[in-house]
């Protein structure tokens, strides 16, 4: 089962490594991972989707929680959720492929924000689902590349990560 773990963290050198050490020494696979600092500049918060069953994730929070700059965690899942992930992709658009390529971006409520004459870069956002789904209905001969960022959430209403 796909989780989405959020975890508060001290924002000093090495913590990332250190988390991304303790999935990778347990075979553990990160899906995607993001971090960033938060509105508290001595934190940061990284958000890592992973694929497991409730045992794994549990231990895998488990022992998160043991590393010494890591100040809480949290399973998304577990309670209501937002999630949200970017992606840019750049399609070649030449030809009646414009317009449909145009269509399809408004359809997934998707913008362009680069044209030259042979290519449309479109930024979308959304569940990851939806970005496969954007994916799925192109013509995949017409895709260039592709860059997602991961995703991102944070809990509904007035569900907050921390201290």
């Amino acid at each position: 089962m796909r989780h989405i773990l959020s975890i508060l963290l001290e924002n000093e050198a090495g913590a990332l490594s250190r988390v991304v050490g303790l999935f990778s020494a347990r075979a553990y696979n990160i899906d995607s991972l993001t971090v960033s600092t938060t509105e508290d500049p001595t934190l940061s918060r990284m958000t890592i989707v992973t694929h497991g069953s409730d045992e794994v994730i549990e231990q895998i929070t488990k022992q998160l929680n043991k590393l010494i700059e890591v100040v809480k965690v949290i399973d998304l899942n577990e309670s209501e959720h937002i999630e949200r992930e970017m992606m840019l992709i750049k399609v070649r658009a030449v030809g009646k492929d414009r317009e449909e390529m145009k269509r399809m971006a408004d359809i997934f409520r998707g913008r362009i924000i680069d044209v030259t004459e042979k290519t449309y870069t479109i930024e979308l956002t959304g569940t990851s689902d939806k970005l496969g789904a954007f994916i799925e209905a192109v013509d995949r001969t017409v895709i260039l590349e592709t860059v997602r960022t991961g995703a991102s959430g944070i809990g509904r209403g007035e569900r907050v990560l921390k201290i």
